[in-house]
């Protein structure tokens, strides 16, 4: 089977990693991709965003699946121009991708299905939570328990030029909730946490993801099942309902309040950099689950977990979120291999021949062990090895959980 991948971050190198390890791959290829991604198969100079160009690839290459990363040519709708060229993809078409682009769609749609989510407000006032309605990198959502932090949050939610969903501020844990869908049917994956502030301690601003960790303690397979059918099926049934069914990965973030689960929003797609902790975790052959729920296949797939915990470490650059770095020289990556980490290229390029540094995220380290001490423990041994000027990271991910100090 040949594959085109589409996007260039650390969870298209992910994938791009699991999926080149599937006996049914034939040929890999991805646009634009990265270094990490050029390893493992070809890249393309064609951007995500370029949903022409991509349509005239696939069919140059007589992909037999498109596998779409990124959330924003999703909601363009690059899925339903292949779909209308007869290429088949896993990723939603640009009307059930809605339930990422838009947060008033999403609360719409839960309101109907019965899913439980926070309250919208009439008024901005503390405690409460702005999110920008549209897509905004994970950026755009903005905490506020003070007046001078929504005064500060209004200003950067009205600065990204998209209309402002208020809600009340919900207290909790939260976690990631995958599913892979057919149109009709869900199949769960792992639990996963995200680690969203810039800074430890959870301050500071919010990020696309600092680290992750799977699996999550106290969320199995029984209670990841039991949230996917209060959460993702009535989602997925309103869905084709309104004649848009979804096709791909379906991403819940989940507060587990004192009141129950409530619902802070969906993508569409696999988190960053959740996936760079699902997927390693997945033992059978990921491409084949893909490609039934992109034939409308998806009952009778199994995908079994490995019993390994998997943290990830994001390497950023010294002013992310607010800035990003470009060409800095990166050091180190044979040794973070050789010490056992996983490393995804997130933010990188290759100049003259030497790896260097292009974008805000630009590496995402990941460690594998018995318990998630022990993969927190690779994690941070992998990452104490890459260096690049600059190079910031939390402290603390997986601290908690893992029942260890930062």
């Amino acid at each position: 089977m040949n594959v085109l991948l589409v996007g260039s971050g650390g969870r298209e190198h992910a994938l791009a990693w699991r999926l080149s390890g599937s006996p049914s791959l034939g040929q890999l290829h991805a646009a634009p991709g990265n270094p990490g991604i050029a390893e493992l198969g070809d890249c393309h100079p064609v951007r995500a965003e370029d949903v022409e160009g991509l349509v005239e690839l696939a069919r140059a290459l007589d992909a037999d699946l498109v596998v779409v990363g990124p959330e924003a040519p999703l909601v363009a709708g690059l899925a339903d121009e292949l779909r209308r060229a007869g290429i088949p993809v896993f990723g939603p078409g640009a009307d059930a991708a809605r339930i990422e682009g838009s947060k008033s769609y999403a609360k719409e749609v839960m309101a109907v299905a019965g899913v439980p989510t926070a309250r919208t407000l009439a008024v901005a006032r503390p405690p409460c939570v702005l999110k920008a309605d549209g897509l905004a990198q994970g950026k755009g959502v903005f905490v506020c328990r003070s007046q001078e932090e929504l005064d500060v949050g209004l200003r950067a939610a009205r600065a990204l030029g998209q209309p402002v969903v208020i809600e009340e501020l919900l207290e909790g844990d939260e976690i990631s909730i995958f599913a892979l869908c057919d149109g009709s049917s869900a199949l769960a994956l792992p639990a996963a946490q995200d680690y969203k502030r810039a800074e430890d301690g959870d301050r500071g601003p919010n990020t696309g993801g600092m680290g992750s960790l799977s699996p999550v303690p106290g969320y199995g397979p029984a209670e990841v099942e039991e949230l996917v059918e209060g959460i993702h099926r009535p989602v997925i049934e309103e869905l084709v309902r309104r004649r848009t069914p979804f096709v791909g990965a379906l991403f819940a973030g989940v507060m587990l309040t004192a009141e129950g689960p409530r619902v802070l929003e969906f993508n569409a797609r696999f988190g960053d950099p959740e996936a760079q902790v699902l997927l390693p975790r997945l033992e059978d052959d990921l491409l084949e689950a893909l490609a039934a729920a992109t034939d409308g296949d998806l009952p009778g797939i199994k995908l079994d977990v490995s019993p390994e915990a998997a943290v990830t470490v994001v390497a950023a650059a010294a002013d992310y979120p607010e800035g990003s770095d470009a060409g800095s020289p990166i050091r180190g990556l044979a040794d973070a291999l050789e010490a056992g980490g996983l490393v995804f290229h997130a933010g990188t390029a290759l100049r003259e021949g030497e790896l260097v540094t292009n974008g805000g995220r630009i590496l995402a380290v990941t460690g594998l062990g018995p318990t998630l001490s022990a993969a927190r423990t690779r994690a941070y041994d992998a990452l104490g090895k890459i260096s690049f000027e600059g190079m910031r990271y939390r402290s603390d991910i997986a601290a908690l959980a893992a029942g260890v100090g930062a």
